[in-house]
């Protein structure tokens, strides 16, 4: 499994922002894929998820309202839109995959990760 993260940037306090991850290497049915995030002197934490079958989410609660997580089967590329941006949301983000099959849970581990892209958020 391979990810390729994108779409980061400078943006001002408010703006918007649209995350990118192409994924490769296999199928991703009863796959969850998701979105963490790391800013300077913090550990990573998670931002939101979605299952590539059916396609239903999760948000950590700092978040929710703001952003919104998807992904394109035929393209095989999971989505992070970002609006309402605050400086607080200013980090490195990753994407991440994991089997999960028909686990009714969302994941706390995943087992492959991109690159990860900088979103800086300015006041």
């Amino acid at each position: 499994v391979q990810l390729q993260a994108s779409g980061g940037g400078l943006v001002q306090a408010g703006g918007s922002l649209r995350l990118s991850c192409v994924a490769s290497g296999r199928t991703f049915n009863g796959y969850a894929m998701g979105w963490f995030r790391q800013a300077p002197g913090k550990e990573r934490e998670f931002v939101a998820a979605i299952r590539w079958s059916g396609g239903s989410t999760y948000y950590a609660d700092s978040v929710k309202g703001r952003f919104t997580v998807s992904r394109d089967t035929d393209k095989n590329t999971l989505y992070l839109q970002m609006n309402s941006l605050k400086p607080e949301d200013t980090a490195v983000y990753y994407c991440a995959a994991v089997w999960i099959g028909n686990s009714g849970n969302w994941p706390r581990n995943y087992d492959y990760w991109g690159q990860g892209t900088q979103v800086t958020v300015s006041s």
